[in-house]
């Protein structure tokens, strides 16, 4: 049986162990790991996953991969695990999971909308600065990595910053350099 065979009947045995637990399957990989395998399974839902989810779906999967002989008689390792913040959007519920971040969305005719997500309904997306999109106009998108997300009210800069530390105070000699330090200094003369 081939990789992609493979993976859609592990997608069609998983699907329904996955929902089960409340969760929506997003994806099943398989790597070669040495003599063994890495089966990953991706999964989510609205509001995200904590980690006893992890654990009671990672149980569950585990008993239907062990029922099953899909994977040969080689050893594998299962991972469980939620998606990224690489992974496309490119169902529904993959926008509406991401609303209120910063996108940047791949068009149908070949055009790019960068924006935050302001709403995510049953016919489409609307993308700040950008409009609104149905599905059907939109390829795929990827979640802009925002380390800092600044508020309007937030007017802290580097000079308030900088202020904080005018005050420590000037070392003019080796003298103090050693006492100020806590090292002890010693001639050798």
């Amino acid at each position: 049986m081939g990789s992609d065979a493979r993976r859609d009947r592990l997608v069609e045995l998983l699907s329904p162990v996955v929902a089960a637990e409340g969760l929506d399957l997003e994806d099943v990989t398989i790597t070669p790991a040495g003599k063994r395998r890495l089966v990953r399974v991706v999964v989510d839902r609205d509001g995200g996953i904590s980690l006893d989810d992890v654990s009671e779906v990672s149980r569950s999967v585990s008993e239907e991969l062990d029922t099953t002989d899909l994977l040969g008689g080689s050893p594998y390792v299962l991972e469980v695990t939620s998606p990224g913040v690489d992974r496309p959007l490119t169902q529904p519920r993959h926008w509406r999971r991401a609303r209120g971040r910063l996108v940047k969305a791949e068009l149908r005719d070949g055009a790019a909308a960068e924006g935050r997500i302001l709403l995510v309904d049953d016919a489409g997306v609307e993308i700040e600065g950008a409009g609104r999109f149905g599905y059907g106009d939109l390829v795929k998108g990827k979640v802009q990595v925002e380390f800092r997300r600044l508020d309007d009210e937030d007017d802290t800069d580097i000079e308030d910053i900088d202020d904080e530390y005018e005050e420590t105070e000037d070392i003019d000699d080796e003298d103090d350099l050693g006492a100020a330090d806590g090292i002890a200094h010693r001639d050798e003369g």
